[in-house]
């Protein structure tokens, strides 16, 4: 890396106070956290070091230049028309749409396709700042109700209200402390199930999402419209195993409600039914008993996933990755719970990402196929294959339809293609596939632009998949500045998809951008997974700096000019490669990221990612977090905050620094609190910067800290495109990157 860097002088950071009595004893090793004050988000000390944080990133952000045009543009081209599939419920269909800079989006209902739309829920008009957002909602099977659930300032906590959509009437019916939960009607339309948590002791929470208490005792309850949620039925609660979550879901049919129990974020669940039909007073019953409804346990163990994807009165359909870590559709019948039969059986190496029943008794079912989609139209009955639907290389990130439904809409992206919903009418003997609306960005132009997916093998010889977007005709001198994103956790897939702000940085800045396909995703199903979790999450890291490696060695770039970025688990690779690799890369981007590997259980839904991460409470897991140990080969160092330290000492020989790094977040993200990014920061600066009398660390250290905003679901559209403008102008500027027109 040399000692380049790219502001005038040095920066002065903050001093943080270093409390070095804090000390843990983990099985016998002693681990200091001078920064464990940094953990209260209430204390006036962390409110006086965020503003310290705030003012010195501003002062960065401020000789960037290529910010303020950055947002100019990226305003000018997100500036446009967007539209989400329509669902339809009883004689009424229901959309969002967005005029283009709308803070969110909002709901419409229709009596027909091409009836007239209507303004059915606004949340901009909840708020003055546009930081209230739709976090959920369901429509009851008649129509007549809509449930939604609200979230402020992007915390994960949401209110449910109760609209009568007619004459859009707000009913007064609010349910308070609800986390983690769909909502769920029963077909009488009476009401409705959700799930939530206990309320919080008075004076305990004063700012809903800043608070940092481990969410327990999750509940499912039953709500009838029109009374209090005192009133309410609890239905399932477990407080012999206070971490479980908790979901219901009535089938399509009406008859049951299932009970989905998790444990962590594994693709693993235990099943239960209730039989509503058989209820001898419906749930009114339970109303003023303390007894939990009678479930029948289907599954008991957290073995594998199963979802249901139909029934035939007791004849249930799943699909289910038991023995099929590619996933598979099986079949039982609940009077013979023993007797369950292959459907769909898994296939050999695509993974079976949906299968949605439609049209009676058809199914569309989704593949992922070297990170892309295919789609086909399946019997439901058999599981053989009807129709194979044309669709271009690129993500279906929507199927829109229910079993009664011969019409349904499909939602594609890709890098280039903004968005198309396709109608597919199975009504006719060939389906029958046309675009029904297309996004278009004006002022974009996809002829420009080149995508690439390469294969690269990793430190062990496996090959990872990477997409490369760029300019079409560079030549690969090595001249270019680069992109690479990834995530590598929790068997989510990154998959293609169109992004405004990336558009221009590969337009105006001639940025490669390069998403890797690490182990850890669900890319190539449970196994590419596990394979990148628990004692094997280095692979994840190995991945990453190989892809990188390749970048620079095929000719598309070189450190100097490579940014990493990440989010969430994808801000603990970014994280984590850093301090592995601080010679690979010119500059880092870490959003919201899970820093703190030794204390991640302890806040708000932590506990729940020990089945990906495993737990420091346990001694075998801790050394996984923590432990640098060259003769066992899956274990390394990776816990972000404990493994900062100087490269230039550790290579004398060479002048190596850290990139340029930045890392994110925000005031109300209980997902991974701010204290990860915090304590991290605090680290960082002290470590390799102000500890020192002249550091070698001329490369700047800091956060990008925001306020009414959380882990980043509900963001207005003024945040994502400041917050896009603030990274990659930082980003542009680190790398020495100059705006082309």
């Amino acid at each position: 890396m040399g000692s380049f860097c790219a502001l005038d002088e040095p920066l002065q950071y903050p001093v943080a106070r270093r409390d070095d009595s804090v000390v843990d004893d983990y099985h016998g090793v002693k681990i200091a956290d001078p920064y464990r004050w940094l953990e209260d988000p209430d204390a006036e000390e962390v409110k006086e070091f965020v503003e310290k944080q705030v003012q010195l990133t501003n002062s960065v952000l401020q000789k960037c230049e290529t910010r303020a045009k950055l947002n100019q543009t990226i305003t000018k081209l997100f500036d446009h028309p967007r539209y989400d599939a329509p669902f339809r419920r009883a004689n009424k269909y229901f959309y969002f749409h967005n005029t283009g800079l709308q803070p969110q989006d909002i709901l419409y209902v229709q009596d027909s396709l091409d009836g007239e739309p209507e303004v059915l829920l606004d949340p901009n008009a909840l708020s003055e700042d546009g930081t209230v957002s739709l976090a959920s909602l369901s429509v009851s099977e008649d129509a007549k109700y809509l449930a939604y659930g609200l979230s402020s300032s992007g915390s994960d906590w949401v209110t449910i209200k109760v609209m009568r959509i007619a004459d859009k009437n707000v009913e007064p019916d609010t349910l308070s402390w609800v986390k983690f939960s769909s909502i769920s009607w029963t077909h009488d339309g009476k009401g409705f199930f959700y799930s939530r948590y206990p309320a919080p002791k008075d004076g305990e929470v004063v700012d809903a999402g800043t608070e940092t208490n481990s969410n327990l005792y999750h509940q499912l309850y039953y709500h009838f419209l029109g009374t209090d949620q005192s009133e309410d039925i609890l239905c399932w609660r477990d407080l012999e195993n206070p971490k479980y979550s908790f979901g219901g879901s009535v089938t399509d049919d009406g008859k049951y409600v299932l009970l989905y129990i998790g444990e962590g974020c594994d693709p693993v669940n235990k099943l239960y039914y209730c039989d509503l039909s058989e209820l001898p007073n419906g749930l009114e019953s339970f109303r003023n008993e303390n007894s939990l409804l009678p479930f029948v346990k289907l599954i008991d163990n957290f073995d594998a996933q199963y979802g249901v994807i139909a029934n035939d009165d007791s004849v249930f359909t799943f699909l289910t990755n038991k023995d099929a870590p590619k996933y598979k559709l099986v079949r039982v019948d609940l009077k013979e719970p023993t007797a369950w039969v292959e459907v769909l059986q898994e296939s050999e190496k695509d993974v079976l990402e949906s299968a949605c029943a439609v049209n009676g008794n058809q199914l569309i079912v989704s593949y992922l196929s070297d990170v892309k989609y295919l789609l086909q139209v399946r019997d439901l009955k058999t599981g053989s294959l009807v129709h194979q639907l044309p669709i271009d290389i690129g993500t279906v990130s929507e199927i829109s339809a229910r079993r009664e439904d011969s019409l349904v809409f499909i939602s594609f992206t890709s890098f280039l293609t903004p968005g198309i919903i396709y109608q597919c009418n199975l009504g006719t003997e060939i389906p029958d596939m046309k675009i029904f609306r297309e996004i278009v960005v004006p002022g974009f132009d996809r002829s420009g632009f080149h995508v690439n997916q390469v294969f690269v093998p990793s430190k062990d010889g496996i090959k990872i998949p990477m997409f490369i977007v760029a300019r079409r005709d560079i030549i690969l001198d090595g001249s270019h500045p680069c992109l690479l994103y990834g995530y590598g956790g929790f068997n989510i897939s990154i998959t293609p998809s169109f992004s405004v702000s990336r558009i221009v940085l590969t337009r105006h800045l001639g940025v490669v951008f390069c998403i890797a396909n690490i182990r850890g995703g669900g890319e190539y199903g449970e196994e590419w997974h596990k394979a990148g979790s628990l004692a094997k999450k280095q692979n994840c890291f190995d991945d990453f700096i190989s892809a990188a490696e390749y970048l620079i060695s095929t000719g598309y770039t070189q450190p100097r000019k490579l940014c990493i970025e990440g989010g969430s688990n994808g801000g603990l690779l970014v994280g984590a490669c850093i301090n592995q690799r601080p010679d690979l890369f010119g500059c880092a981007l870490a959003h919201v990221g899970v820093m703190d590997m030794l204390r991640f259980h302890k806040f708000t839904i932590g506990h729940a990612w020990t089945s990906d991460y495993g737990c420091s409470d346990k001694e075998e897991e801790f050394h996984w977090l923590i432990k640098y140990d060259v003769s066992i080969i899956h274990h390394s160092r990776y816990s972000p905050l404990h493994n900062v330290r100087r490269p230039w000492e550790e290579h004398p020989d060479q002048s190596i620094q850290y990139p340029s790094t930045m890392l994110l977040t925000a005031d109300h993200d209980d997902r991974v609190v701010p204290l990860h990014s915090l304590k991290l920061l605090a680290t960082m600066q002290y470590v390799l910067c102000s500890s020192l009398e002249k550091s070698p660390q001329t490369n700047p250290i800091i956060g990008r800290i925001d306020c009414k905003a959380g882990h980043g679901a509900g963001r207005p559209t003024q945040k994502l495109i400041d917050e896009a403008a603030d990274r990659y102008g930082f980003m542009a500027k680190m790398l020495q990157v100059h705006w082309i027109e």
